[in-house]
């Protein structure tokens, strides 16, 4: 018998969970099966929201030209009908932009030249020949900077060299990290006195000139903001509204089951619409009678107690139940149930042993402390 576990009031077969694991790299493998549970629960939930709201989809193509499958057109289709967010204003989009002014700058850009030197063999030996070589060229440098060009042509093992070790003008990210982030440290006309090295060499670098970003206006970026805006509501809409659906569907009990190839059951009854029905408890006290003596007569002493009919306190004891259990607690219930000819009577009949089995009681522990 396969064993399911509840997530946002969907009930969901366990080997589903194990298999979507796989696509959520966690720190642990139980981070990844409560992220592959949510994600299987929150398409779930939207999903039957689409069948509510009787959608069909209609799968577009994205920017590569890959269609969407049935199911990403639903979702899309659902959050599109009923997820709303204002368009962003244009004081909200300038209150953005006075406070977070250096975002909106063109970047610092930097003209450069550099001398490289690549080891002969990639192993210790060839590394440390080529920085020899390296260092021997900062030396000239050192005492004729001026030369710089000339050692470039006659030394460098760049393409570069030819036109005096110039890379042109750069913008972040144009080259290696370690070079870019040497160059940061220099000022205009300087020669790094220390060779630095990366995947292709050893480098001897110079930079030319800084170009300092300027602030773009409010105008060139009025519609950037205002994208960023919207997509930043328009996410955190969205999650309400996934919320929203999880908080009905976990007052419902369980909302709906996933069938073995991930799909919802449709026009199932859920197990909390079962546990709801009035008729069941009803039947509840003959059933107790004529299956578990036992627990009919702790049900009917704790009634009595309370001057109720049994029907009533059932009745009662499973309200509470509905309102206060969480997806555990669902799991739980469904697990004693699985397999029982009648699940309401069965689950009634779970959920009142567990009320009526009285907790163990907490021991004290005491600390004794010696006095001297």
């Amino acid at each position: 018998m396969t064993s399911t576990l509840v997530v946002e009031g969907v009930e969901i077969p366990e080997f589903l969970i194990a298999e979507e694991a796989q696509h959520h790299p966690s720190a642990s493998p139980m981070e990844a099966r409560i992220a592959a549970g949510k994600a299987l629960a929150v398409r779930a939930l939207l999903l039957h929201r689409a069948d509510e709201l009787g959608l069909e989809a209609q799968p577009l193509l994205d920017d590569n030209g890959r269609e969407e499958t049935c199911e990403e057109a639903l979702i899309r289709a659902t959050l599109d009908a009923e997820v709303e967010i204002e368009v962003p204003s244009e004081a909200e989009c300038r209150r953005v932009y006075d406070a977070q002014r250096q975002r909106f700058s063109t970047p610092v850009l930097v003209e450069a030249a550099h001398i490289l030197i690549e080891p002969k063999s990639d192993d210790a030996e060839g590394w440390e020949s080529a920085r020899q070589t390296v260092e021997a060229t900062l030396d000239q440098l050192a005492i004729r900077p001026d030369r710089f060009g000339e050692l470039a042509k006659t030394s460098s093992d760049c393409p570069s060299g030819a036109v005096g070790g110039s890379l042109g003008q750069l913008g972040p990210g144009d080259l290696v990290v370690e070079v870019e982030r040497a160059l940061a440290g220099l000022k205009p006309g300087e020669i790094l006195p220390t060779p630095v090295r990366s995947r292709f060499g050893w480098h001897v670098l110079k930079l030319e000139r800084r170009i300092e970003g300027r602030a773009l206006p409010f105008e060139y970026v009025e519609d950037k903001i205002r994208l960023h805006l919207e997509s930043r509501a328009w996410t955190a809409a969205a999650a309400r509204y996934v919320a929203q659906l999880a908080d009905r569907a976990r007052a419902e009990g369980v909302a709906f089951s996933l069938t073995q190839d991930g799909r919802f059951s449709q026009g199932a009854p859920s197990l909390g619409a079962l546990l709801s029905d009035g008729a069941s408890a009803d039947r509840l006290e003959a059933w107790m009678d004529a299956t578990d003596m036992d627990l009919a007569s702790r049900v009917k002493a704790a009634a009595a107690s309370e001057n109720l009919q049994v029907a009533v306190f059932v009745r009662r004891a499973v309200r509470h139940f509905v309102d206060h259990a969480n997806d555990e607690s669902w799991t739980q219930l469904i697990s004693a149930t699985q397999g029982a000819a009648d699940p309401a009577l069965a689950a009634m009949a779970s959920l009142l042993k567990a009320r009526l089995t009285p907790k163990p009681e907490r021991k004290h522990t005491y600390t004794l402390i010696k006095r001297r």
